[in-house]
């Protein structure tokens, strides 16, 4: 049965095929969160992303794909998301048991690069072989590749959306004219999450932002018109209005591993600021199992409050 509240949000889709609304249905309804609009998703590409033993290392079962795709059903998350080798090697045991995002592009950090650009290491083909409902496609706003992963991404969002899956898009802003700071900066962070929605992603994923203004020319309208950024809740607020007010599934990532109470207090800030949910990949795998279910329960638990 579709809930009031995910046929409101498939309305927001509205060029999209049936397949597509299909697939962001089944994300919609999966899991704990089932029917409410939230989504909490596992995701686990850190392994291609930092090395396997800088994510794996503090939790070893960690290194086995089947110990995600069990951690990702037993907790009741929305989806599990992972890069083609991670799926490859569980999607056949697990077939149904749910919803799968493939990430088709990666990036590794074996170079310190000013400018990254991710490689794309697989396609939508291997997204409906695999019974994926959708593809997942990381950009870099502020880099100097940037135009080359927008229009890889443009090329990938045609063919899987064709094809009937969801588009989510990591939007990091990174590059050599973005100070550390500035990465998770609100109006840099604003920026990301519009530059992803502008370029059709269905989900938006994007770090949660500080209260730093990096760009001046942004700055003066934050002071001028006295935009709120003292609070979370207040920049959440603020990325949701830049994902077309709240018309498209805005999700934050987790971020590296922090204390329980501080995960605890951003997701309560998430959720009062209107997003839609979080993407925790090493704040969750890289506890022994035990704690991250129930970790993952607890966050669970104040999205559906």
């Amino acid at each position: 049965m579709i809930t009031p509240r995910v046929k409101e949000i498939l309305s927001w889709y509205g060029s999209d095929n049936p397949g597509t609304l299909t697939n962001l249905a089944k994300l919609l309804n999966h899991g704990k969160l089932g029917g409410t609009g939230r989504l909490v998703i596992l995701p686990v590409d850190q392994g291609f992303e930092h090395g396997p033993t800088r994510s794996f290392g503090m939790n070893p079962p960690g290194y086995d794909p089947h110990y995600h795709f069990k951690l990702a059903i037993e907790s009741g998350c929305s989806a599990y998301a992972a890069p083609l080798g991670f799926l490859e090697a569980g999607a056949r045991d697990f077939a149904g048991e749910i919803p799968l995002i493939l990430k088709v592009n990666n990036h590794d950090t074996l170079q310190d690069e000013k400018d990254p650009i991710s490689a794309v290491t697989s396609c939508v083909d291997d997204a409906l072989r695999l019974g994926c409902v959708g593809i997942g496609f990381t950009i870099y706003p502020g880099s100097a590749a940037r135009v080359t992963m927008y229009q890889q991404l443009r090329c990938a969002s045609e063919v899987a959306k064709k094809n009937g899956l969801a588009v989510v898009v990591w939007s990091y802003p990174r590059g050599g004219t973005i100070s550390k700071a500035g990465e998770t900066a609100m109006d840099v962070c604003g920026y990301a999450a519009h530059i992803a929605a502008e370029l059709g992603a269905h989900i938006v994923k994007v770090k949660l932002p500080t209260d730093h203004l990096e760009q001046e020319a942004a700055k003066k309208v934050y002071e001028q018109e006295k935009v709120p950024v003292a609070t979370l809740t207040d920049r959440v607020k603020n990325v949701v209005q830049c994902c077309f007010n709240g018309r498209r599934i805005l999700i934050f990532s987790g971020g590296p591993t922090s204390s329980d109470e501080t995960v605890y207090s951003e997701v309560t800030a998430i959720r009062a600021g209107g997003g839609f949910g979080s993407i925790i990949g090493r704040n969750s795998f890289q506890r022994k199992k035990e704690k991250s279910l129930e970790f993952l329960a607890k966050i669970i638990s104040i999205y559906a409050s």
